[in-house]
């Protein structure tokens, strides 16, 4: 009698319900935790300290304190929860189950929080802000992560090199270097990068996608990061400058560039030639060279070209645009490298000179044409006849003898020669006349 006189609960193998201060009978929802027992950023229940757990339970391991033990089990995994609302909740990262939608952009969630943050970003609400610099953040523990630069807290670092991090994450991404891993590929191309952040950026390549965009000019980008440098130009910033000649630039990497003049250091070399270059980039199009690779072709004419640049200088011509102009008489040109070389005929400057017989000239070109009446050397030859120049537009003038081409015609009565020069004698007797 004393014992059906016993608690049913004290009888029973099941665990109680819970109190109705912990559940909500009219929606049959787990509230949410105590602050102090659920980390709204991470959605994860922090761990309880060894003296809160049994280590004698051999199947599941249960938590000691007031949320009871941890009787619901996952069966994909290790994992157990203290009610069977958590357990279906973890369970939905297997299923793939996504209940929480964003109704601006689509995107879905497995928690109702991680959808409220997400909001935020359509919002723009920043609720978490640093009492140091006033930046904000939408989630607190991006604050958290924010706080450690003014402190300088990196409580992460690689045991391979020592190198500190404020995040887990990116100390990850770092430990990658020294384990080669690349675990994101591109579907497209096959090319594979340590960081995700880093495939969606090279995906935009094949996209074309260029989300980000300068209010200023209209001008479009692929990161974010180059909107920034880009930006940079319309408000004349140049944080970077060099200590030797005190020469500024709106990125860093262009000041490292900037400072191989003055410590003469070429780092790139041709395995061709044995050609060595300040820049990766001057090398790849040296390179063109030995490949005979063009990979920039004009829509107008099929011209092919080496260099992106030279494309652009060579579609002037079908456009008739020349931006850079003369201060001096006002005759404009494609590019700038020949309105400097225009300039010197004002100046009477000639900074290059012969070594052999100290003639001087104002183009480079005009100095190396020169040189070889001196060396002998003629390295363009007709393949018609075979007979060699020492310059590439005298092979030019050689090759209408052989075509019959006849380019260069008088406007005055229509009479063709195939030399500029002989058209500018015959165009003599007109003026005369």
């Amino acid at each position: 009698m004393e014992e059906d006189n016993q608690n049913p609960e004290q009888r029973s193998n099941k665990v109680p319900r819970r109190q109705a201060a912990d559940w909500d009978s009219d929606t049959n929802e787990v509230p949410r935790r105590q602050a102090a027992d659920w980390d709204s950023d991470t959605n994860e229940v922090p761990r309880r300290p060894a003296a809160d757990w049994d280590s004698d339970s051999s199947h599941v391991q249960k938590r000691r304190g007031r949320k009871g033990p941890k009787r619901h089990c996952c069966l994909h995994c290790d994992k157990s929860f203290t009610t069977s609302k958590y357990l279906k909740i973890h369970q939905r990262v297997h299923t793939g189950d996504k209940p929480y939608s964003c109704d601006q952009c689509g995107a879905a969630f497995t928690l109702q929080s991680t959808l409220k943050r997400h909001q935020r970003i359509h919002t723009g609400d920043k609720p978490y802000s640093c009492d140091q610099c006033g930046a904000a953040f939408i989630q607190q523990s991006h604050l958290k992560r924010h706080q450690r630069i003014h402190i300088g807290d990196k409580p992460y670092s690689c045991d391979q090199c020592g190198a500190a991090f404020t995040q887990q994450n990116s100390l990850k991404n770092h430990q990658r270097i020294h384990t080669g891993d690349k675990p994101y590929s591109c579907d497209q191309c096959g090319a594979a990068f340590t960081q995700q952040s880093n495939l969606k950026n090279h995906q935009r390549i094949h996209t074309g996608d260029k989300p980000y965009c300068c209010d200023q000019c209209g001008a479009a980008f692929a990161r974010q990061s180059h909107l920034k440098n880009h930006q940079r130009i319309h408000a004349g910033d140049k944080p970077y400058s060099c200590d030797q000649c005190g020469a500024a630039f709106t990125l860093q990497s262009t000041l490292k560039n900037h400072q191989r003049i003055h410590t003469g250091d070429k780092p790139y070399s041709c395995d061709q030639c044995g050609a060595a270059f300040a820049l990766q980039s001057t090398l790849k199009n040296h390179q063109r060279i030995h490949t005979g690779e063009k990979p920039y072709s004009c829509d107008e004419c099929g011209a092919t070209f080496i260099q992106q640049g030279t494309l652009n200088r060579h579609q002037r011509i079908h456009t008739g645009h020349k931006p850079y102009s003369c201060d001096q008489c006002g005759k404009t040109f494609i590019c700038s490298g020949e309105l400097e070389i225009h300039r010197r005929v004002h100046t009477g400057e000639k900074p290059y000179w012969c070594e052999q017989c100290g003639k001087m000239f104002s183009q480079r070109t005009h100095l190396k044409s020169h040189q070889r009446l001196h060396t002998g050397e003629k390295p363009y030859w007709c393949d018609q006849c075979g007979k060699t120049f020492s310059q590439s537009a005298t092979l030019k003038y050689h090759q209408h003898l052989h075509t019959g081409e006849k380019p260069y015609s008088c406007d005055q009565c229509g009479k063709t020669f195939s030399h500029s020069t002989n058209l500018k004698k015959h165009q003599r007797i007109h003026t005369a006349s």
